[in-house]
């Protein structure tokens, strides 16, 4: 069974530095792409930031240039640092994986629970 844990999130002040963690483990597929995801309660999940198999990355305007999406392969771990956090930032950030099952040919997506993120002062 796929296990997506994040963790990180935390209260902090407007302008400060967070950065959020994600370990898979229990994966039958490879991962091909790692997204960070947030949501706003009463809003439509946001993908924030992507980062691919191959090192392809992508952000939401709404982040660049303050947020970095990175992995580590050998721990199966995504990370998010987060610069000049802003409060419109304030979320629940998800972990999102997807890959394909050669075994049972079957594209898989898994998230975590989530963790939340707060800034305010």
């Amino acid at each position: 069974q796929v296990q997506v844990v994040e963790s990180g999130g935390g209260l902090v002040q407007p302008g400060g530095a967070l950065t959020l963690s994600c370990t898979v483990s229990g994966n039958n597929y490879e991962i091909e792409k790692w997204n960070w995801q947030r949501q706003v309660p009463g809003n439509k999940r946001e993908t924030v930031a992507t980062i691919t198999n191959g090192d392809s990355t992508k952000y939401a305007d709404s982040v660049k240039g303050r947020f970095t999406i990175s992995r580590d392969d050998a721990k199966s771990a995504v990370f998010l640092t987060m610069i000049n956090l802003k409060p419109d930032d304030t979320a629940v950030y998800y972990c999102n994986v997807g890959g394909y099952s050669v075994a049972d040919q079957t594209y898989y997506d898994d998230w975590g629970q989530g963790t939340q993120v707060n800034v305010s002062s």
